[in-house]
């Protein structure tokens, strides 16, 4: 009967929502570990837990026009999607980018709630963006733009209610357009929003954040099959904060990082990337990665971004965008040796992918998981913002890494419990899913 109320629960958010292919391969993802738990927990069955976790608890969306510098209207479609409260306000961030629709902020959204439970704090799943592209844009259409999206987005967010932060073609610029906006509207100065500047409520660590929580993660993984970062040669997919930290942490465990991409394609440095040239093209001259081969004289750039999983490599670590690996290139990095995979974007691997891994048996840490370390710091943000405090950039590193070492001991535990030891996918979902059922169990309707 377990199995037939997940096949139930998916067939109807299929029917629902047709065309929303990124939700789909979401929801199919967390449900598919969830049969051994519902055989064992009858009580979320009967209380319709699945039905009420798929479901939005609100989805808002609304028009965004804005005028650029020569005075044309523009007109772009906002969503936020306030996915789950059971365990604390909706969290989760905005991404400004042409790709933005709904199917896509709702798979972001739905993969927010096992994240945030897995981070152990007070955070619910929400997610939001616009289908706006701040390429090419001046900073005055960029702030007109933010200042119109919160014209309508600050109805609907409080500290206590919806936290967002940033995402993909959201940064601290854009962060700080939007809180601007809404102090104005709102006549309230409060954490609202997390990536803020440190000159008005923002946290030490937060850029670093997520790069650095994936390493921490996979660095327990390497400790449970007795190894480590030293000496181990890694290919990172992209090149923007995920990335570059990420690479800063792994370089200071003693790793190799030989490769990294952007959307143009990668390059490829057998001497190890030289972080510092990265961080200069991307965040100062803000050029395409391809400039670092022309620098960089036996670096070797290729135009397709897809190909860098066909380098050999010890580690890889996608931390671009989702569905960036597939499963020809899963068997190819499994074919070159490669003992561990772990994830810096949210759901980068294709379902096919993921099944490659856990068959071979390597070392896979999902996203949902690995890049928890990004939200967890946004909620240590949002206690400073509460206490009216700011913790050093140690402390709060030290706390990230804490709650990164606690998520794996979790995921790991639930995998072991519901009979698939190491398969840390399954781990993640069923730890993840049982905080939150159980809080909605406790809650009532």
């Amino acid at each position: 009967m377990s199995s037939q109320y997940v096949a139930r629960t998916l067939e109807t958010v299929k029917k629902r929502y047709p065309e929303e292919n990124e939700f789909h391969q979401a929801v199919s993802e967390v449900l598919g570990s969830l049969v051994p738990v519902m055989e064992k927990n009858k009580e979320f069955e009967e209380a319709g837990i699945l039905e009420r976790l798929t479901e939005p608890e609100r989805q808002i969306i609304f028009m965004v026009p804005w005028v650029d510098d020569n005075g044309k209207v523009h007109v772009n479609r906002g969503i936020r999607v306030q996915y789950n409260s059971a365990l604390g306000p909706y969290k989760g961030g905005i991404r400004f980018h042409p790709s933005v629709n709904t199917s896509i902020i709702k798979f972001l959204g739905f993969e927010q709630i096992f994240k945030n439970s897995l981070t152990g704090l007070m955070l619910g799943g929400g997610k939001g963006g616009a289908d706006f592209d701040p390429k090419g844009k001046s900073n005055n259409e960029i702030m007109r733009f933010c200042q119109s999206f919160m014209t309508e987005l600050y109805r609907h967010i409080d500290a206590d209610t919806d936290v967002p932060a940033g995402d993909i073609g959201v940064g601290a610029r854009e962060i700080g357009f939007m809180f601007g906006h809404y102090k104005r509207i709102k006549n309230i100065f409060n954490g609202v929003l997390t990536g803020k500047g440190l000159l008005y409520g923002g946290s030490l660590a937060r850029t670093e954040a997520t790069g650095y929580g994936c390493v921490y993660f996979c660095d327990e993984m390497l400790r449970d099959r007795k190894t480590g970062f030293e000496n181990k040669k890694l290919v990172i997919s992209g090149s923007g904060n995920v990335a570059v930290y990420a690479a800063q942490k792994a370089q200071s465990l003693g790793a190799k990082v030989i490769a990294m991409s952007d959307s143009g394609g990668y390059v490829y440095d057998e001497e190890g990337i030289k972080l510092d040239l990265i961080k200069n093209l991307k965040e100062v001259e803000r050029k395409r990665i391809n400039e670092y081969a022309k620098e960089v004289k036996n670096a070797k750039y290729g135009e397709n971004c897809f190909d860098i999983w066909n380098i050999p490599c010890d580690i890889a670590m996608p931390c671009a965008t989702q569905n960036e690996l597939d499963a020809n290139a899963a068997r190819q990095l499994i074919k070159n040796g490669c003992m561990a995979v772990v994830e810096g974007a949210n759901m980068p691997s294709t379902p096919e992918a993921e099944k490659v891994f856990t068959d071979a048996k390597i070392a896979y840490g999902p996203g949902k998981a690995a890049n928890a370390g990004g939200v967890s710091t946004s909620g240590l943000e949002m206690s400073q913002n509460s206490q009216r405090l700011s913790w050093t950039f140690d402390e709060v590193d030290a706390k990230l890494h804490s709650i990164m070492i606690n998520i794996y001991a979790a995921i790991k535990n639930a995998a072991a419990e519901y009979n698939t030891p190491d398969n840390l996918a399954n781990g993640a979902n069923i730890a993840a899913f049982l905080k939150v059922a159980r809080a909605m169990l406790a809650q009532g309707l």
